[in-house]
């Protein structure tokens, strides 16, 4: 029998992405990747449910697990929220903690941390948004407390934004494979459906250009995907919470729902390289967040409810 050298020498590993909200998880993801696979905006908690992206770089492949940042929940989408983050944390391979420059240590970092030394993981500590801090020296202090606290694969300062640190952090995670082979194939990005891709991105834009509490009571589902003549036609429905909150979705003479539909036109003709025409609808789902059925309707999971 002849042996498969090429597949022995193949490695994975699964990385969990995880830290509080707004700390850059997503923005590390999509950098590493390559491609924009995950919603990114200022806004706390903007991933909700966990993505997978795909990195294969010759023999290595490295699949995120991208989580949604660990707050304590307050409706019945909270709850699920931190079940997608703990049920992470313990059936990967590693994770990657992500922390924000010149911060305090907080008490989701900790509760991580706790995690952490239960499953003995291996953890790359991951420290973003170095451009964004003067005093480079905070960065040291900051590396030697949590240093205290858990024995880190590797501490790396990186800027998501700048992509600096990137190919250290990457040359990492990559230690963390293990042989046996590739799970997915070489050309793999992502497990997100593209009709899920599609309705992230206009949540997305959402999120930029509303404010308050309005982005975070809606959710988006793409309705129809169909290809003709070389244009991909995509309805796309925006549920939000109150019939208050529609009017402001659609805006004065729908110049809002208008704005929205064209910057997320944008970036869908950027990952589909084709021609988008996208129709955009605008319902009410009062207290959509808190009610079970109504969220498996919009594809969350039912047995993730509750942790």
């Amino acid at each position: 029998m002849i042996e498969n050298t090429n597949m022995d020498k193949m490695k994975s590993a699964f990385i969990a992405i995880v830290g509080k909200p707004n700390v850059g998880k997503s923005s590390i993801l999509n950098s590493l990747i390559g491609q924009k696979i995950a919603i990114v905006s200022k806004k706390p908690q903007t991933t909700r449910t966990r993505i997978m992206g795909v990195l294969t770089e010759g023999e290595d492949q490295i699949v995120f697990i991208d989580t949604p940042g660990l707050v304590k929940p307050r409706n019945t989408l909270g709850d699920y929220m931190l079940k997608a983050v703990t049920t992470s944390v313990s059936g990967v391979d590693a994770c990657l903690l992500v922390i924000e420059a010149g911060t305090d240590i907080s008490k989701a970092d900790m509760d991580l941390i706790k995690r952490f030394q239960s499953n003995k993981i291996p953890v790359v500590l991951a420290i973003n948004k170095v451009d964004l801090l003067k005093d480079k020296t905070a960065i040291m202090l900051q590396i030697e407390k949590y240093a205290a606290l858990y024995d880190f694969t590797a501490l790396v300062p990186v800027s998501a934004k700048k992509g600096d640190g990137l190919d250290s952090l990457l040359a990492e995670l990559k230690k963390l494979a293990m042989e046996g082979g590739h799970f997915f194939p070489d050309d793999t990005l992502t497990d997100q459906p593209e009709r899920v891709i599609a309705a992230e991105i206009v949540r997305e834009k959402i999120l930029r250009l509303l404010d308050k509490e309005i982005p975070h009571g809606t959710a988006t589902v793409t309705e129809k995907m169909q290809e003709r003549d070389g244009i991909l036609d995509i309805d796309i429905t925006i549920f939000c919470e109150r019939a208050t909150h529609k009017g402001i979705i659609i805006g004065k003479g729908g110049a809002m729902l208008k704005s929205i539909g064209t910057k997320a036109r944008q970036d869908m003709e950027n990952f589909f390289d084709c021609k988008v025409n996208l129709q955009l609808w605008v319902k009410v789902k009062e207290d959509w967040r808190q009610r079970p059925g109504t969220l498996q309707s919009l594809g969350f999971s039912e047995k993730d409810f509750k942790i």
